[in-house]
């Protein structure tokens, strides 16, 4: 999402007006009151020339004038009591229905449990560029933030008048409006009662000081979290619709293959199945999910196939084909400074170094689901993706209708690591639903989750590192082929540098995955530094902090290192030691690893994680360390077995059988440090956690056994001296 501005509305900023006053924009404020019922509505605009990806309908009115855009978030306190927040964000499993809510229970001063969130979806909330990015917390609790805060203030102004005394008598208490000795007092559904009143504001809303907070900065337990653990639960592959069909697509035998012919007519005779072919899209539809199966199977097609490359010759091959467009993952694309050569000629060690990353796929528990119904033209579809509004476009462009005739609800998903962003099977399942006009259920597969999504980029990264013999670092010379550009550039001070990212034609379908190429940046960095420590007989974490002025990278690193006891003690025989740091997204991370290593038997088990990781204020303590605990065993899988292999357009490990991920036998002892920052904004923290792991790790790995081991994964087979 991009930066967004506030608007500077033609109306006062803190003034609220009656519904039937209020000026007109996109917002149906009619169509909301019949929905929600009477009340008070809180809403933050925003500039429309601040968010260019915006859709084009609605951005100038008339005489050219530059109008809102839309409502950018809203509150809505009923007659009932109640708050309900809307947001375009998705619940993908990161909690931030529990901390958003945190968020708006702090300013208004009521219980987390009087709040209802209502997220993503295109009909109801406000549009949004998609959860991703760790952008949640540094972008819409600010927002809500500022929206609760204002619904506060207009609370206590209609109160003040309706009882007539002083606004500054009033204050909130748990939920209710209360002057001194407790009168008057108030529940919010008595000051809106019979009301439509709509406040809109500015960015000067007054929010709670983070050294006032006491709902925000505590462990709220998960909201709904009963339902949770015990089933009741609903996902987006749980939805049903009356007269409901089941849909299964053709796909080709391996990829780029393309269409020649398909049979269809064995499949047509089963009972209750249609079969749609639309060119290349060939799919069926039958009363079960069985008998869908059993009609695709019946459907004879040939297909023409074309030579592709293998993941045996993967890195080479990414290398020689560069790509010709900009390409790239998120983050800049490199840096410049000094001279290289100098840097070089100052030294007194250099040392070079190529390092390699596999594409891993992102494995949700959840595979790609659809379920669309069309009514008098119109779309709707449940589907799980984290970008709601994006898929909404999609749909409408595949089916060639406006956007405004397509409807997209996004239950809370079975996790999405950045996997989810398309819309796939929401496509599918409507062009399914309209051929045979019910509604129809798309559920990919696990082989299909694991073969047609995206994949993680994978990566070739050559380094350079030169320093002098009394370990300061002189010439720094990284280059990153295909997997990405986050967090490339080093956070060690060297005068001269050279940091470049170089896109490639990926064999494979790729795109965003937890933390995008951060991870792999910071395996091939920490390792390369790891290793110049090592060419000067110096303690890894001395070096690292000899060559680094950022006080927050070095407050992270302190912290981990004083919790793991780095430096007490000697490893055990066959232990090793390792550390790594780094920072993305604003947010700063550093990983203390010890591992077992047995080179006779090739055994090697990570023992101990320790991370310390600052994201500036904590919103939710025990809910981060989850995140960070999540992110461990995640990143655990990428730095030690998971790949995927695949040859002649095929990929050869499609199942969880074959597909290793970590399991309870591979968890180590893992703790989490919060170093909370109460003096910095609130920063994501799905993302950054995870780019320690994998270095530190392998830092261990040669700490215990004197082995290098430059390629994610780095123990796909057991681990074996090289």
């Amino acid at each position: 999402m991009n930066e967004l501005s506030l608007l500077d509305i033609p109306c006062e900023p803190e003034r609220y007006e009656l519904y039937e006053s209020s000026p007109t924009w996109d917002w149906d404020r009619r169509e909301f009151f019949r929905i929600t019922g009477a009340g008070l509505v809180v809403a933050l605009l925003f500039h429309e020339t601040a968010d260019a990806q915006r859709p084009a309908q609605g951005r100038q009115r008339g005489g050219g004038q530059s109008m809102p855009q839309e409502i950018g978030a809203w509150l809505h306190v009923g007659e009932d009591n109640l708050v309900t927040v809307y947001t375009g964000k998705v619940e993908i499993g990161q909690n931030i229905r529990t901390s958003l809510s945190q968020v708006v229970a702090e300013e208004l001063r009521i219980p987390v449990t009087r709040i209802r969130m209502v997220m993503a979806d295109t009909a109801l909330t406000p549009f949004d560029m998609g959860t991703m990015g760790s952008m949640t917390t540094p972008r819409m609790a600010v927002q809500l933030r500022r929206v609760a805060a204002a619904a506060r203030e207009t609370l206590l102004e209609q109160a003040a008048e309706q009882a007539k005394v002083q606004r500054s008598s009033l204050t909130i208490t748990d939920g209710r409006i209360v002057g001194p000795q407790s009168k008057p007092s108030f529940e919010f559904g008595e000051v809106t009662k019979g009301k439509k009143l709509v406040k809109l504001i500015g960015s000067d809303a007054p929010v709670t000081p983070v050294d006032k907070w006491s709902v925000e900065g505590t462990s709220v337990p998960k909201v709904d979290g009963r339902a949770f653990v015990t089933g009741a639960h609903r996902y987006a592959s749980d939805v049903q619709r009356p007269g409901m069909l089941f849909g299964k697509v053709l796909r080709p035998p391996s990829f780029k293959a393309t269409l020649v012919s398909v049979e269809t007519k064995d499949a047509e005779a089963i009972p209750g199945v249609t079969v749609v072919h639309e060119g290349e899209f060939v799919g069926v539809t039958a009363p079960t999910e069985q008998a869908a199966a059993k009609a695709l199977a019946a459907l004879h097609a040939e297909w023409r196939s074309t030579s592709q490359p293998s993941s045996a010759e993967l890195f080479d091959y990414l290398k020689k084909n560069p790509s010709s467009g900009r390409g790239g993952f998120g983050g800049p694309s490199g840096n410049e400074r000094g001279s290289i050569e100098e840097g070089r000629k100052a030294a007194d060690k250099e040392l070079k170094a190529t390092y390699t990353v596999a594409y891993i796929a992102h494995a949700p528990l959840e595979p790609r689901v659809g379920v669309a119904e069309w009514t008098d033209g119109k779309l709707t579809v449940w589907t799980g993706t984290q970008r709601p509004f994006g898929v909404r476009g999609d749909l409408a462009l595949a089916l060639k209708i406006p956007a405004e005739r397509v409807h997209v609800i996004v239950p809370d998903m079975g996790s999405g690591y950045g996997g989810k962003h398309t819309g796939e099977a929401a496509i599918e399942a409507a062009r399914l639903a309209k051929a045979a006009g019910k509604p129809v259920k798309v559920l990919w597969t696990r082989e299909e989750e694991f073969t047609w999504a995206y994949f993680r980029p994978a990566g070739v990264i050559d380094v350079t590192g030169a320093v002098t013999k009394n370990g300061m670092l002189t010439a720094w010379e990284f280059h990153n082929y295909n997997s990405g550009g986050s967090a490339i550039r080093t956070p060690y001070e060297v005068q001269n540098q050279h940091v470049a990212f170089h896109g490639a034609n990926s064999p494979l379908r790729q795109g965003s995955y937890r933390a995008l190429a951060a991870t792999a940046n910071h395996f091939a960095r920490e390792s390369h530094m790891d290793d110049l420590a090592h060419v000067l007989k110096m303690d890894p974490l001395a070096f690292r902090m000899q060559n680094l002025k950022d006080a927050r990278l070095r407050a992270v690193l302190e912290a981990a290192a004083k919790h793991f006891g780095w430096g007490s003690a000697k490893p055990a025989a066959g232990h090793g030691l390792g550390i790594a740091g780094g920072t993305e997204k604003d947010s700063y991370v550093a990983t203390c690893a010890e591992v077992m290593a047995d080179q006779k038997t090739g055994l090697l088990k990570v023992l101990r994680v320790v991370t310390a990781f600052e994201c500036g204020a904590v919103l939710n303590p025990d809910h981060l360390k989850n995140q960070i605990e999540g992110a461990a065993m995640m990143g655990l899988g990428g730095a030690l077995f998971e790949e995927i292999r695949f040859a002649d357009g095929k990929i050869l490990n499609p199942h969880f059988s074959s597909y290793r991920v970590p399991r309870f036998r591979d968890m180590p002892q893992i703790e989490a440090v919060l170093v909370d920052r109460k003096d910095l904004p609130s920063k994501g923290a799905g993302e950054t956690p995870i780019v320690a792991l994998a270095p530190a790790v392998a830092n261990a790995i040669f700490n215990a056994t004197g082995v290098r081991l430059r390629s994610l994964p780095m123990i796909p087979n057991g681990f074996k001296a090289s």
